[in-house]
């Protein structure tokens, strides 16, 4: 097995845990309330916690590692990714269930076209960071494992608050 194929692999064990906790909220009677409630003013919701996975890894999977790339879902970076401020127009299930699809087997695509000999390359939308394409799949499975952390936890304080 290539270090490539073994690294996926961590990213396919954070993203059972992602699409558990959307089984979840899908299973209670008004999962569109959920992916909306936030723990506070200005906070961010599930749907945006869920839907922020996804868009970063699209983002690397175009713009930071194979700029040539075409997003798919770049009319949803400018509200999902870092930085953004997240409103109230709240992704489905649905929807949220197609962009991690699609994100991820863009992100897979790219990943495997870089191949174990390059995994100490610094791609130049990294350089400033300082991120090596190895250092990408840490940061992406702690990323994930990072907003599903926050999204299981809204979904609690959600249920509490009922």
């Amino acid at each position: 097995m290539s270090t490539i194929e073994l690294l996926i692999k961590s990213l396919e064990f954070v993203r059972v845990r992602t699409l558990e906790l959307l089984d979840n909220i899908e299973k209670e009677p008004d999962p569109q309330a959920i992916l909306a409630w936030r723990p506070g003013p200005g906070r961010a919701h599930i749907g945006w916690q869920l839907t922020h996975v996804a868009v970063t890894e699209e983002i690397f999977a175009t713009e930071r590692l194979a700029p040539q790339k075409e997003a798919h879902w770049k009319d949803l970076w400018p509200r999902f990714r870092g930085g953004s401020t997240p409103d109230d127009d709240v992704p489905t299930v649905a929807m949220i269930r197609d962009v991690l699809k699609g994100a991820r087997e863009q992100l897979l695509t790219t990943l495997r076209a870089i191949g174990d000999d390059r995994l100490d390359e610094i791609p130049e939308a990294l350089r400033e960071r300082g991120l090596t394409v190895c250092d990408v799949f840490s940061l992406l499975a702690f990323h994930e494992a990072h907003h599903q952390g926050q999204s299981h936890l809204t979904l609690n304080l959600c249920k509490a608050s009922r």
